[in-house]
């Protein structure tokens, strides 16, 4: 045993335990079944470059000496990316602990409610901070949520101006870069017209469907925007505002002055700053627009016994269900970075919030009135967190830089300070000093914060916020600490049992990759600081973006689209770019197969292009005779083809170089979404089958945990012709010599959790990936062999093979009346989450137990999958209160002075022996998804709101 080897702590399964298992699958070596499962054509020849493997030990010593190489200035650069201070008993409790970072995206409603009622509260504080009347559980950051608010706006335009095709989009001039970036990419493409100009010289005329506003302005200063908004309305233009949420505590929430959308980011509330990310966007509007705003919104709802209870709402928006129909393709949110922003609001309270911002205005206006005294111009009559300073800015970037500090300099002649909650006063007689010094001048000391008011009455906030007790009663940190824990018990995560889903990899995330995000010299770096500053984070980025370039068999890769969504997007985007400079725009065409992810057809609309869905045959395999013929068809316009391998049914299909081949004989490429990445890692690769580009889900296959449901990083990897589109960064230059505008607001995306990643792949080196999939496909095909003869499996390859995943067949469970659902719910009370369910085919599970599970718990989930069987066997149509339906059982229920059910309490809480030992209790019961739907409350209201609706 060797105890310096990673892969050993990573992969589950012992060495002892291989032989057994081969047998059961019915292989007598893992080279046969990786024979019997990879088609041989497209399986790797050589091992890939990688750096050999490095212990635990050694990769904190790395990982600490890389850090050093991190000059971490204090940085008063602002442009939406603030230093903040994250409460030791938030770090500790929630971003530190795998019962909040390893829990899944809350499908399954009744073991989620502890993060749901996180989220909850979360969407409460946005709506009372912004003055709107629904807010989503989060989105990816401030670009993203202001693209998807000016998409919003267009897609809910009058009819009118949807027959005359208005189109046009004003950009105030004082929006962030990055946003302006983002929404120069997301524009184009859908037929949107970008005007950007000064909002005092708007002319409101009908050429307009829809305008966004900074607030305050990236200057600094604040604008009353009342008087714009009322003629907007009266224009039928509809107004987003991208508002500093700090800012709210003070300035009148946007709500007030007849807005339809508030975007912003919540990274003030207690997120590092992490070199740009990963950082939880808001995104709040009215409730008229409930159908049409994109992401995950959590609502209220009641269980069976009519009891409170949380689910995510109106799903049908999403675009697994809308698929081309959808206007958005976002698929994850940042639920730990929510979760944790939301959680601030609650230890700090309103009043506590009321005392951050006082902090950071008054902090401002001290500095504004020292600097000042020293003779300099500060042009912001109105600001809350940001002064400009009329000076030499080179005079002062060079004094500065001698101090550690980082000032924006938006021109030669202005520097401009962003004060955050971190600021002290030590800080102020510094940047006081720099000027002092830049300008040969005596300092003046200040010894005191003085009490400013820089922000007109008009824009005073003068409503009141945060007024429910969740609060308004967790101040103290052990209050805190045991609210946090009492919502922790309520959520089933990895550290309790295997989450199996098929497609979503919930892989182990060790402690060893996740500690250096806790490192102030990893958390602390602003992503626009100078490059000359970042070497420990350009080394580990650059490293990163060459071992998933090796990994994918291509030639580069870009770290910036911050989910797997954005990274389908980002490669599309790519892909259009590349075509645009051959001189054919006008290949548009998409060829997706129709077993597609949702996000799939989703993300080619929103690239503007046309999707053409593809047959499946039987076998679940792509109709290689359709595609060619619709290839053909289309082959003066076609753009790409979306495909996912192993396929969504979890196959190696034998005909892929064929496909692909087809694609590039028609003129297109071929992108590959990295779904099921963990199934090719070393064995195969993108490069390998003839794709041209891939997303990767690092929250899947390279161990970044699924947090509830996001953080995720959706990198592209492409090959040579595809090079110079990566994308870029208005600010720190990225991408290639020919790059598409941003995927995202930083330049290299949620750059902190790309550490995880970077971790994962340097601690196993090529062997330990390697054995990672290999067991990966072990263990998915043992569940397979295990639950033969009591379920289906639908989907195999040529030989008889599942890939990393298998979907198994519920849908005859149908004539005793069983649904597939049923069956996910009693898996919870066998202690399990449910595999996924229905997708992509209705009434299946799709199992994907990972390289990371034990044999020990391989076997559990399979017995409860065999007990569930034979409890199956004994339903009936017409029997309603069968110990299936009834599912999940609660404490509640199993403590109740009655029980009328036929089965016994004991079948019903503890079925198996083992789970006696490990008891999960659901706190709810079956949750009533179209009640919540038709009775929509979407924040923390009142109790008896509640019962009134």
């Amino acid at each position: 045993m060797n105890t310096d080897s990673f892969a050993l702590r990573h992969i589950g399964p012992r060495r002892s335990d291989l032989p057994e298992m081969l047998k059961t699958v019915g292989v007598e070596t893992m080279e046969q079944l990786i024979f019997e499962t990879i088609p041989d054509n497209i399986r790797l020849d050589n091992p890939l470059l990688l750096d050999p493997a490095i212990s635990e030990h050694e990769f904190a010593a790395h990982i600490t000496a890389l850090s050093n190489k991190n000059k971490v200035y204090r940085s008063f650069i602002g442009l939406g990316y603030n230093q903040a201070i994250t409460p030791a008993v938030i770090q500790r409790n929630i971003l530190e602990n795998p019962g909040w970072y390893t829990a899944y995206t809350p499908y399954q409603a009744e073991i989620a409610q502890g993060r749901l009622e996180a989220l909850l509260n979360y969407q409460t504080m946005i709506t009372d901070l912004t003055g709107m009347e629904l807010a989503n559980a989060s989105l990816l950051d401030e670009a993203t949520a202001a693209a998807e608010a000016m998409a919003l706006l267009f897609s809910v335009r009058s009819r009118a101006q949807k027959k005359e095709g208005v189109h046009k989009f004003f950009v105030s001039e004082e929006i962030l870069p990055q946003t302006l970036s983002l929404l120069q990419t997301r524009s184009t493409p859908i037929g949107i017209e970008l005007v950007v100009g000064k909002h005092e010289d708007f002319d409101f005329s009908s050429e307009y469907f829809g305008a966004i506003l900074q607030y305050p302005g990236v200057s600094g200063k604040v604008y009353d925007y009342a008087a714009f908004v009322e003629k907007a309305n009266a224009a039928e233009i509809k107004v987003a505002v991208a508002a500093d949420i700090l800012s709210l505590v003070k300035l009148r929430a946007p709500g007030e002055f007849g807005v339809d959308v508030v975007v912003g980011t919540t990274q003030r509330f207690g997120i590092p700053l992490g070199y740009g990310g990963p950082h939880a966007a808001y995104f709040a509007t009215k409730e008229a627009y409930k159908r049409s705003i994109p992401g995950r919104i959590i609502g209220v709802t009641k269980d069976t016994d009519g009891k409170r209870a949380l689910r995510m709402a109106l799903q049908t928006r999403e675009q697994h269900i809308k698929r081309d129909k959808a206007t958005s393709n976002i698929c994850t949110a940042q639920v730990l970075l929510a979760v944790m922003a939301g959680m601030y609001g609650v230890y700090h309270g309103p009043e506590g919030l009321k005392n951050i911002a006082n902090k950071v205005h008054n902090t401002a206006a001290t500095v504004a009135d020292a600097l000042e005294k020293l003779g300099l111009y500060q042009v912001n009559e109105s600001y809350f967190d940001t002064i400009q300073i009329k000076a030499d800015a080179a005079k002062v970037a060079a004094v500065a830089q001698e101090m550690e500090i980082n000032f924006h300099y938006p021109d030669a002649e202005t520097v401009a300070i962003s004060i955050h909650e971190a600021t002290t006063l030590q800080d102020v007689n510094d940047i006081i000093s720099a000027f002092a010094k830049a300008y040969s001048k005596e300092t003046i000391t200040v010894t005191e914060i003085a009490e400013g008011n820089a922000i007109p009455e008009a824009v005073a906030r003068e409503t009141s916020f945060l007024t429910l007790p969740v609060f308004n009663t967790y101040h103290s940190e052990t209050e805190l600490m045991r609210y946090i824990k009492k919502l922790e018990r309520k959520d089933l995560s990895l550290n309790h049992s295997m989450i199996s889903l098929g497609s979503c990899t919930m892989k182990l995330n060790a402690a060893s990759e996740m500690l250096p995000l806790s490192d102030p010299q990893w958390g602390n770096m602003h992503p626009f600081a100078p490059l000359d500053q970042a070497e420990g984070y350009q080394t580990m980025l650059k490293k990163l973006e060459d071992q998933l370039t090796e990994i994918t068999g291509f030639a580069g890769t870009s770290l910036q689209p911050n989910s797997g969504a954005q990274g389908e997007y980002a490669g599309l985007m790519v892909i259009r770019a590349y075509h645009e400079s051959r001189g054919d725009s006008h290949r548009n065409i998409c060829l997706i197969p129709s077993s597609a992810h949702g996000t799939n057809p989703a993300s080619a609309v929103m690239a503007g292009m046309k999707v053409v869905v593809t047959k499946a045959l039987e076998n679940g395999n792509i109709d290689v005779d359709d595609l060619r013929e619709k290839a053909e068809k289309h082959k003066d316009n076609l753009a790409a083809l979306m495909i996912t391998y192993p396929s969504t049914h979890g196959v190696y299909e034998s005909a892929v170089k064929e496909i692909t081949q087809l694609i590039h004989d028609n003129g297109g490429q071929v992108y590959m979404d990295g779904a099921n990445m963990n199934a090719q890692v070393a064995l195969t690769n993108p490069g390998a089958i003839g794709a041209d580009v891939c997303h990767l889900n690092l929250h899947k296959t390279f161990a970044i945990p699924h947090g509830g449901g996001g953080p995720g990083v959706g990198p592209i990897c492409v090959a040579k012709q595809l090079v110079p589109f990566l994308p870029s960064n208005p600010v720190i230059i990225t991408g290639g010599d020919k790059a598409i505008t941003a995927i995202s607001a930083a330049p290299w995306g949620s750059a902190l959790a790309c550490l995880i990643s970077y971790a994962y792949i340097t601690m196993l080196g090529e062997p330990g990936l390697r054995h990672s999939t290999e067991y990966a496909i072990l263990n998915a095909n043992y569940i397979k062999e295990r639950l033969d003869g009591a379920y289906q499996c639908l989907y195999v390859g040529e030989r008889g093979r599942a890939a990393h995943e298998m979907i198994i067949d519920c849908r005859p469970f149908k004539a005793k009346g069983i649904e597939v659902t049923d069956i996910a719910k009693r898996l919870m009370d066998y202690g399990f989450h449910a595999p996924t369910v229905s997708f992509p085919v209705a009434g299946t599970i799709m199992i994907e137990p990972t390289e990371s599970e034990s044999r020990e718990e391989l076997d559990r989930f399979c017995d409860a999958m065999l007990s569930i069987r034979k409890e199956i066997e004994t339903a009936t149509a017409d029997e309603p209160n069968h110990i299936m339906k009834n599912a999940p059982h609660t404490l509640a229920m199993l403590t109740a002075d009655t029980w009328d059910f036929t089965y016994s309490r004991e079948q019903a809480a503890y079925p198996l022996s083992y789970v006696a030992e490990n008891k999960f209790w659901p706190t709810v019961r079956r949750v009533d998804d179209a009640y919540g739907d038709r009775n929509l409350i979407c924040t923390c209201a009142p109790i008896e709101e509640y019962m009134e609706a």
